[in-house]
């Protein structure tokens, strides 16, 4: 099996409207994608959306998603990172990984 990897950055990220706008802006995400913490939780338990040909029973590759330059958005705004936290800790069709330290 192979992974890809999807970077999610969320450098200069102040706020959820911010966060949702970089979700679509970095993720491969559907047009219907509804810019809240349930269409969030949707897309990322969906994987239809996150097999290498879009079906239920594609090529088995797992994605994984790296969030990167998290901890500012973190500190600024702990309730909703709490949410994003728990989103991200619940995607059941991908995993995600947050990068620790550095902007490499």
């Amino acid at each position: 099996m192979t992974a890809r990897v999807v970077t999610l950055d969320l450098d200069g990220v102040a706020d959820k409207a911010g966060l949702m706008d970089r979700c679509v802006r970095d993720l491969p995400l559907p047009d219907w994608f509804g810019r809240n913490w349930d269409a969030l939780a949707d897309v990322l338990s969906d994987p239809g959306l996150w097999s290498a040909d879009g079906s239920e029973g594609g090529v088995e590759e797992e994605t994984v998603v790296v969030v990167r330059n998290w901890e500012r958005y973190a500190g600024a705004r702990p309730d909703e990172w709490a949410t994003a936290h728990e989103v991200f800790s619940q995607a059941s069709a991908l995993t995600v990984a947050l990068a620790l330290g550095g902007s490499s």
